[in-house]
């Protein structure tokens, strides 16, 4: 791995109900997430440009793509301010573990609950 690349280059979120979950991110991002079916698994994509070196992903349901706040804990995008997506996070479905909280230098974090029981964390700069 090279020391100067993204050490995360996609993740995959796993969704036991997958229109609750898209209409959950949707809400919480105002975002819109197209639908592609790979075979058994079905995505629902996360903006982004292919190839511009930044991390995309999307939430995904199939057999092999588990639910719970027992999994790895990824950071999504909540520039310019995570309190902005927190605030539509219990309004969508789910609920707020851990409200926004300084990382000093690093900027803010805060851990959510999505409506599939994932616990997701989020970022933003100020």
């Amino acid at each position: 791995m090279d020391p100067k690349a993204n050490a995360l280059n996609w993740f995959e979120i796993g969704v036991s109900d997958f229109e609750r979950a898209k209409k959950f991110y949707e809400s919480v991002f105002g975002i819109e997430m197209p639908v592609m079916d790979f075979g058994p698994v079905k995505m629902g994509m996360f903006p982004s440009e292919p190839n511009n070196g930044k991390v995309g992903g999307a939430i995904c349901k199939s057999e092999f793509h588990k639910t719970g706040a027992g999994g790895g804990l990824i950071y999504l995008n909540g520039n310019p301010d995570l309190a902005i997506a927190l605030s539509k996070v219990e309004a969508a479905g789910g609920k707020v573990l851990m409200p926004k909280q300084s990382i000093g230098e690093f900027g803010f974090s805060a851990v959510m609950l999505d409506t599939e029981g994932n616990a997701v964390a989020l970022h933003s700069n100020k």
